[in-house]
């Protein structure tokens, strides 16, 4: 399988990354003033984030064995089709309730996104070039979290946070787009439910992507609890931050997580995944602890710039990790189903860190991120990624 025939997707697959990302990445910095509008407390920030992962949980793999079963394009358009409605409904919510009811609709739209965009990755590219694209799809994910931040916090600067959301209807134009592009996708062989659940269950077997839903469980639980959840209060609670500066702080981390991440292709070709996964955990541990202690701007951001290390070479090598141990027939499920998996991160990680934060404060919710990834560290040194590389059994 040749890079030339799949480049004509990967624009595509970049801007479904992207919308993907802005469930929690656009409202992140306007946290604080959401929850002063509604009077609401700190605690109230981690169902705020959780509402647009909860549903991912259980949604995702259905949307995986749907898009092996039916094809990419209905799937990922309907997606995204109903992403740019919840987002056109944000804005108007009246109450904080309804506020989370329409980020739980969110939250069943970007279900599919992001693993969907891997999996077209997965269908269009092979080897060196698959880690190469799926590294840089990770990269645009990663300037997008620094982009979509701050946007939206200088647009919450000057007119408020609910004409920032209205970014969400960016889903209807993506939409429109994967319809057109996807119309000459091939027919997919039809196959039973049973037989793909079967061929899930047989993927999940394999000790390489099981420790990988594991870790990938965390690591989203981390992203989303500890620097999503944690980050936007502790910048508002210690250095009285706006809505604006908290936006670009947030986005600090971009830099070198895309650097790596389009470097990825490289660094791999030099090291062995395990090794840079072990290394990338570890550049949180020095992130967070970093970003815990900060008495100075200056100090968090270089805490801020580590954390970025870890990100932009954690999450792409878990997928592709992922991606080559699944048979190509139930590739769209099983990466479903760790994408189902990572929602159980983003889910929980807020959740605990909102407790976290109104009986303890921001950096006990850092220092316990700390922790969470030396113990990843010990996982990618001592399992079994990098050790079995044969693929899942079909």
């Amino acid at each position: 399988m040749t890079s030339r025939p799949g480049t004509r997707i990967l624009p595509l697959v970049f801007a479904v990354t992207l919308t993907g990302i802005m469930g929690n990445s656009l409202v992140s910095p306007l946290i604080p003033d959401i929850l002063d509008t509604f009077g609401r407390s700190d605690a109230s920030a981690g169902p705020l984030v959780a509402a647009a992962s909860l549903p991912g949980i259980f949604l995702a793999p259905l949307i995986g064995i749907a898009a092996d079963r039916w094809g990419r394009r209905p799937v990922l358009t309907g997606c995204l089709a109903i992403f740019g409605a919840a987002g056109l409904v944000t804005a108007l919510a009246p109450n904080f309730t309804v506020l989370i009811l329409t980020r739980l609709l969110m939250g069943t739209g970007s279900a599919g996104l992001i693993n969907l965009g891997v999996v077209l990755i997965g269908d269009h590219f092979d080897g060196p070039e698959r880690t190469t694209w799926i590294g840089r799809n990770a990269a645009m994910l990663t300037v997008g979290v620094a982009v979509v931040p701050l946007t939206s916090g200088v647009i919450a600067e000057f007119v408020g946070w609910r004409l920032a959301t209205t970014g969400y209807t960016i889903g209807f134009l993506t939409a429109i787009w994967a319809w057109r592009l996807l119309a000459g996708e091939q027919r997919r062989e039809a196959r039973t439910v049973r037989s793909q659940l079967g061929g899930i269950r047989i993927a999940l077997k394999n000790p390489v992507i099981a420790t990988t839903l594991g870790v990938g469980t965390l690591t989203f639980a981390i992203i989303f609890g500890v620097f999503l959840t944690a980050m936007p209060t502790h910048l508002e609670n210690e250095f009285d931050l706006s809505s604006g500066w908290r936006g670009m702080i947030i986005g600090v981390p971009a830099l070198t997580s895309a650097l790596t991440g389009f470097n990825l292709g490289r660094i791999r070709g030099r090291f062995s995944v395990r090794w840079v996964l072990a290394l990338s955990a570890a550049s949180w541990v020095v992130g967070m602890s970093l970003i815990g202690l900060a008495g100075t701007l200056v100090v968090l951001i270089i805490g801020a710039l580590s954390y970025g290390i870890g990100e932009g070479a954690l999450i792409p090598n878990l997928q592709e990790v992922a991606v080559t141990a699944a048979p190509p027939e139930h590739r769209g499920a099983v990466v479903a189903t760790w994408v189902g998996f990572a929602r159980l991160g983003q889910t929980t990680g807020p959740l605990l860190a909102g407790a976290v934060l109104s009986t303890s404060g921001a950096p006990t919710v850092f220092a316990a991120g700390a922790v969470a990834s030396a113990g990843a560290v010990l996982v990618f040194l001592l399992g079994p990624i990098g050790r079995t590389p044969k693929p899942a059994a079909s």
